[in-house]
């Protein structure tokens, strides 16, 4: 039997045609589509009580009045998640007590709020409008994250609908920032400028968007769920650890559109998205995606939340009976073969100075692993606009690109990022190397990355030049669930207690070595390995980044990368 969402006639999916539907297995898995919608936990209970998005409404009337005190616990651990609102860490609270406290007990009376910038697109006068608000209600704080959010911290609720007032007068929201939702869409930070593009996903982008972002037919999805799209030939937006993705290619006979991918995800299980061979046509993005993102909702496992994302479903299923279901069941019709994206000529984080179709140009610059300030972002749309320029564009890699440069103005914007503490002609380290929120503000997090981050890079800039060598990816992240992306960098580090000489409990990393993605870093892709007993120090992240890579530098063979030297050799030579 079809079920629909609770109370949502527009989630009907398109009637079977006949095609066998996923075996039920011993027990029920929460499955809309074939266990009916009852719900098997806290919080699917949670969610069909009541939709994330009406708790905007007592945001605004009740809890903006009543302060801290006045939000009971569902609203305030759910559904404020729908519109970008998570409770931060209260300060003095470490590692140690992460996993030993409820989340009452390791919360502060101040939120993390992310505003949404599907695409990473910006003008000017929204980036100003961001900076003000880090100002005025967040204690200049700002973060770039690695999937197009800005991150602000210490809001206070009594603040939160003047905050969303400024951000909607300039076309921004938080809607949908976090919880089971469609998070932020991830696009190519260079849409539309760059001379070797092979689409502009813009359109597409906003189709989505617009149409779904905030809609009740997906407001209710079994987790979190992430889209990409790319119309770039360095694949600039890590598609293989995403959901759903659309990757820019040329079809022999139909021309551009986009190879298509589903099923990927880190955290502590983690899995690359697989391509379902299919190709779609620039017509067909937006029901494509509605297709994909309907099967999560109605197939996706609910009965246990860490078995819940896409990902687990595409692992049972396996691509082909995926796509036959999309097509059979919610498309009604076949999508054409098409081909698989070549591997990406160059890195996709645009640092740098590059020249557009038109004639003008984009400068790609780097802070320190995404940390700015709001100053620092009303800084940036004044010199933006000094050079000409009324568009910014954030990256994946957490870095900032500032669009349509005339040729006579990059240098002074070049020296004037560089004086607000964002770099062009970015080293190696500090280009390659990403971090977390960490233990500062995030109550997951057992240890701290960004200090750590900006300590590593200055270390290792001052000694190990290696020259114009191919670079090495550096992730560091606070706790297992990888939102630094731990198992796809050269080396991961993966925030914990660790045992220092002194037989001390002290913050530290697990190590992961030689995580790639297909196209980058190595052409069969993969995640990195683990090395048993091998953990080191926060003190001394600089220390073995300078020990290993000069390993690799002194024993690769040939043209070697440093993922497949650090998958090949023995564990004694990575420690």
């Amino acid at each position: 039997m079809t079920t629909t969402a609770p109370g949502n006639a527009e989630a009907t999916p398109r009637a079977s045609r006949g095609v066998a539907k996923p075996s039920r297995s011993t027990r029920p898995q929460g499955q809309w589509k074939i266990d009916g919608t009852e719900p098997l936990n806290a919080n699917e209970v949670l969610k069909q009580a009541d939709d994330g998005l009406n708790v905007r409404e007592r945001i605004e009337t009740i809890y903006a009045a009543g302060g801290f005190e006045s939000i009971p616990k569902e609203d305030l651990h759910g559904r404020f998640r729908w519109w970008g609102l998570y409770t931060q860490r209260r300060p003095g609270i470490d590692g140690g007590r992460t996993a030993q406290l409820e989340p009452h007990e390791l919360e502060d009376e101040f939120f993390m709020m992310r505003v949404r910038v599907d695409g990473g697109a910006l003008t000017t006068e929204q980036l100003r409008v961001i900076g003000q608000i880090s100002v005025d209600f967040a204690r200049d704080t700002a973060d770039i994250t690695d999937r197009h959010n800005i991150q602000l911290h210490w809001v206070d609720v009594r603040d939160v609908p003047e905050i969303w007032r400024r951000l909607e007068a300039v076309g921004l929201h938080t809607t949908e920032a976090c919880g089971d939702v469609p998070r932020v869409i991830l696009g190519s930070p260079v849409a539309g400028v760059a001379k070797d593009e092979i689409l502009d996903p813009t359109p597409a982008i906003r189709a989505i968007a617009e149409r779904y972002i905030g809609d009740p037919a997906f407001s209710n999805l079994p987790r979190k769920y992430k889209t990409a799209l790319t119309g770039h030939p360095s694949l600039d937006v890590l598609h293989e650890i995403n959901d759903v993705a659309f990757v820019g290619v040329v079809h022999p006979e139909l021309g551009p559109g986009y190879d298509l991918w589903v099923g990927g995800g880190l955290s502590a299980q983690p899995r690359l998205a697989e391509r379902l061979g299919a190709f779609v046509t620039e017509e067909q993005v937006l029901d494509v995606w509605v297709g994909v993102t309907s099967i999560f909702r109605d197939y996706g496992f609910r009965r246990l939340r860490n078995k819940a994302r896409l990902k687990f479903l595409m692992a049972d299923w396996g691509p082909a009976k995926f796509r036959d279901i999309l097509e059979t069941e919610y498309l009604g019709h076949a999508l054409a073969d098409g081909p698989a994206p070549a591997p990406a000529p160059r890195p996709g984080d645009h640092i740098g100075v590059h020249e557009q179709k038109d004639g003008r140009f984009y400068v790609g610059a780097a802070p320190y692993a995404g940390r700015v300030s709001g100053e620092t972002l009303l800084e940036v749309a004044r010199l933006a606009e000094a050079a000409g320029s009324a568009r910014v564009r954030l990256t994946p890699h957490q870095k900032l690109l500032v669009l349509d440069v005339p040729r006579g103005q990059v240098d002074a914007l070049v020296d004037g990022l560089r004086a607000t503490g964002l770099e062009t002609h970015a080293s190696p380290w500090r280009r390659d190397t990403i971090a977390c929120t960490g233990i500062e503000y995030c109550k997951l997090a057992i240890v701290e990355t960004k200090a750590t981050a900006r300590a590593t890079v200055d270390a290792l800039e001052a000694r190990l030049d290696r020259g114009d060598r191919a670079p090495i990816l550096l992730n560091i992240n606070g706790c297992p669930n990888a939102c630094a992306r731990t198992q796809v960098g050269d080396i991961g580090l993966k925030g914990q207690l660790v045992t220092n000489d002194d037989g001390e409990q002290v913050p530290g990393f697990q190590v992961h070595l030689g995580g790639g993605l297909q196209g980058h870093e190595r052409d069969e892709g993969g995640l990195g390995r683990t090395v048993r007993g091998l953990k080191i120090t926060a003190d001394g992240v600089a220390d073995y980044v300078e020990r290993v890579v000069r390993r690799y530098d002194d024993e690769h063979v040939g043209d070697e990368t440093f993922a497949d030297w650090a998958l090949r050799v023995d564990d004694e030579v990575l420690q």
